[in-house]
């Protein structure tokens, strides 16, 4: 027989938490055995992992009496819709705010599921509102606001009022390195916070089982726990990497337009100037990064990209966890509902759950039964 060659991201089961995430570990070549980058990316939920192939959008969640819920719906990609999906840059700009409003609509979902299950447990009769009525719609949208403001301010409008305090004004470049620093301190400063939370150490832990388990499609084997536990946790293609690269870049771009800004108004800034004219071509930042993301992770075999992607990937030692076993079977059912396969492990769907909740009946365990 010919013997099985793992992917260059995989590490065996048996190793130590340290050596499963160094990066010569994740980022070995072997050219005979090379994991592909495939059109499906997903995100961690509050006990759970929500998926997303290409018409499909799927979370699973771990109830805390151990029952898997499921919730699918059909969603064509905003970029499809107003075909723009050929057109790079613009397309990376649309991509990031659509991602941004699933990315909030599933952590609704997943914060629902425990808000049912704790109403439940405390003997409460649960809400039965469907998440498309207007109220939910208009909760998600305020939420989307606030969340963008708090962002912005924290993220662009601080660092610049700390790089003025500084007395950095002498140069656009020098003032956006500046605000740059404070920026990226601000975001690994961030992270590594919260990531002392409890639950969120749970999320950034089904954040490492959501990496695990698309390497373990990537590379082409059985879609199983023993397979996926094997992987990295730090993935190429990842939405932490992304906010790196625009951090990185917005450096530049911000030192441009404020050369440009001087050039054309023959005056420099104010911050309140400076700010607009920032978040003017925040979108095109966006859609660049957007791009440079999809790019490393297309070429991620490259020698080059390997080492252009280490940033990112020590940025992720933050932001995802080892994951149990449990966690990577939930990320698992995810990933097969949205590619549409048949999983042995049994689920709830959604509409079921609800309906056992609200009639107080115990719902059998449901699902695809290989």
């Amino acid at each position: 027989g010919v013997a099985y060659n793992p992917s260059p991201f995989f590490v065996p089961a048996g190793a130590s938490d340290a050596r499963r995430t160094t990066l010569q570990e994740i980022m070995a070549v072997s050219e005979a055995r090379q994991t592909e980058d495939l059109p499906i990316g997903g995100q961690a939920v509050i006990e759970g992992v929500m998926m997303r192939a290409e018409n499909r959008i799927v979370t699973a969640v771990r109830t805390p009496d151990g029952q898997i819920v499921v919730h699918e719906e059909v969603h064509e990609p905003w970029n499809r819709r107003l075909g723009v999906h050929r057109v790079p840059v613009l397309r990376g700009a649309i991509a990031f705010l659509e991602m941004m409003i699933i990315g909030l609509r599933t952590l609704n979902l997943s914060a629902d599921v425990a808000m049912q299950c704790e109403r439940y447990e405390r003997g409460l009769a649960p809400t039965v509102e469907s998440p498309s009525q207007w109220k939910d719609r208009a909760a998600l949208a305020a939420t989307l606001v606030f969340s963008l403001c708090l962002g912005v301010g924290v993220f662009f409008f601080l660092p610049l009022a700390a790089a003025q305090a500084t007395g950095a004004t002498k140069g656009a470049l020098q003032f956006n390195l500046v605000a740059g620093a404070v920026r990226m301190t601000i975001l690994i400063g961030y992270m590594w916070g919260i990531g002392h939370w409890s639950d969120i150490r749970r999320v950034f832990e089904y954040h490492g089982a959501e990496h695990k388990s698309i390497f373990t499609m990537e590379a082409g084997v059985d879609l199983t726990v023993d397979e996926a536990r094997g992987f990295g946790r730090l993935h190429p293609r990842c939405g932490t990497s992304f906010l790196l690269i625009v951090v990185l870049l917005s450096i530049f771009v911000f030192a441009v337009v404020d050369t440009a800004f001087v050039d054309v108004f023959g005056h420099a800034q104010s911050l309140l100037e400076r700010f607009a004219t920032h978040m003017s071509v925040l979108p095109l930042i966006s859609g660049i990064s957007f791009e440079l993301l999809k790019l490393s992770g297309r070429k991620r075999n490259h020698p080059v990209t390997r080492f252009l992607i280490k940033p990112g990937l020590w940025l992720q030692r933050i932001t995802t966890k080892e994951p149990a076993d449990d966690q990577i079977e939930v990320a698992l059912v995810a990933l097969r509902v949205a590619l549409g396969q048949e999983t042995a492990v049994k689920y709830a769907p959604w509409d079921q759950w609800r309906r056992s909740l609200a009639s107080e009946t115990t719902l059998p365990a449901a699902g695809n039964l290989s």
